[in-house]
């Protein structure tokens, strides 16, 4: 029971640490930040930030994880590959 305890707590560390993390790329007048949990959280055109469209990329995003997550369940998710 404390090694799953431990292992929980471990694998919050790292999610936080995960979350933390903030990549930011520029090119063509665009600059865009996202973190390590893949959520954009900047994102300017042309020197204009767009929280819109920030959002609406967000909530895709969201889709799509819930999707692939979705069909991995569906397929038996990891059981066969470990």
């Amino acid at each position: 029971m404390f090694d799953k305890a431990k292992m929980i707590a471990q694998a919050f560390k790292l999610k936080k640490a995960v979350e933390a993390e903030i990549i930011e790329y520029e090119e063509a007048g665009i600059i865009i930040k996202i973190s390590g949990d893949q959520k954009i959280k900047f994102l300017s055109i042309n020197g204009v930030e767009n929280r819109i469209l920030i959002e609406v990329i967000n909530k895709a995003l969201k889709k799509s994880q819930e999707a692939a997550a979705k069909k991995m369940k569906d397929m038996g998710g990891l059981d066969g590959l470990l």
